[in-house]
């Protein structure tokens, strides 16, 4: 157990050391890359959003679950306890809710000009800031909605179990609780999970054909580089999935959790690890994978 512990130790440190250094890094990149153009492009200013939303996941989340890891428990009270749950839930959504935007826009982006919704391409990215806005203040709301709904339950009977995250104490409400929380966050990220899905297999059948079509073009006129919107359709496939594979298994390991009469520590702990995972390691994804990191040098 002394071995699990030391690695549990090791990783939470680590996820919570990088995600914080990488992502405040790339938020400050794209923050001067603003301050001397005036202008972000549209996959810029979601990606800079995913960020934030990354960072406040890493510490709201990845923080106290370190300090926990290194003996600091339950350090705060049970108000500090819902806050930190409000600000998880925040950038958990937006963290979704952002991802799907960008798997969207770039399907919009490459699809061919025969279909309807390409005509809409250049609607959405003049207003792209305003989606983005959007998410957040819908995000904020509903979680915040969750948020007193739980506080007003803490003073009733109506309470069904009480959660231990290491670092605090929650007192989890009854069965309507449970179904606003449902209602309100779950389905919206089952339907943004799906609209992903969707987004990335219209995204590589696009891709498919493309290449299809240049085979005879390359052969003719020999070798012939890489679009640059396929290299970054690639790029942003290569992001999505990611998160959706993180996001998948973190999702199953929640509900699993939630179904357990008595919690156990591997399971909970190892679930933490799942969330932070790409929220920590997704700076360094962009930075080997993502070409707007490249766009000054070509």
């Amino acid at each position: 157990m002394d071995f699990w512990i030391l690695a549990f130790r090791i990783a939470f440190l680590s996820e919570t050391t990088t995600g914080i250094l990488g992502n405040v890094s790339l938020i400050f990149y794209y923050l001067v890359i603003y301050c001397r153009k005036c202008i972000l492009k549209p996959t810029d200013l979601i990606l800079m959003h995913l960020l934030i939303a990354n960072a406040l996941i890493i510490i709201s989340d990845g923080v106290p679950q370190t300090m926990a890891a290194f003996g600091f428990k339950h350090f705060l009270d049970d108000f500090g306890c819902k806050l930190l749950l409000y600000l998880q839930g925040i950038g958990r959504s937006m963290s979704i809710g952002t991802t799907c935007l960008l798997s969207v826009f770039q399907g919009l982006t490459i699809s061919p000009k025969k279909f309807c919704w390409k005509n809409h391409k250049v609607k959405i990215e003049k207003n792209i800031g305003y989606y983005i806005f959007l998410l957040w203040i819908m995000y904020i709301f509903i979680n915040f909605m969750h948020f007193l709904y739980i506080i007003a339950n803490t003073y009733t009977s109506n309470v069904t179990r009480k959660w231990d995250f290491e670092y605090c104490h929650s007192i989890v409400s009854g069965e309507i609780g449970g179904s606003l929380y449902t209602a309100l966050v779950v389905y919206p990220e089952v339907f943004f999970s799906v609209l992903m899905t969707w987004s990335n297999g219209s995204m590589i059948v696009i891709l498919y054909r493309h290449k299809q079509r240049v085979k005879h073009i390359r052969s003719t006129h020999g070798s012939i580089r890489n679009n640059p919107e396929s290299r970054v359709t690639q790029n942003i496939l290569i992001l999505v999935s990611t998160f959706l594979a993180f996001y998948t298994l973190s999702s199953i390991l929640r509900g699993y959790i939630a179904l357990l009469y008595n919690q156990n520590w591997w399971l909970t702990n190892f679930r933490a690890l799942t969330s932070l995972c790409f929220p920590s390691f997704v700076p360094f994804l962009l930075l080997y994978h993502y070409s707007c990191f490249l766009h000054d040098k070509e």
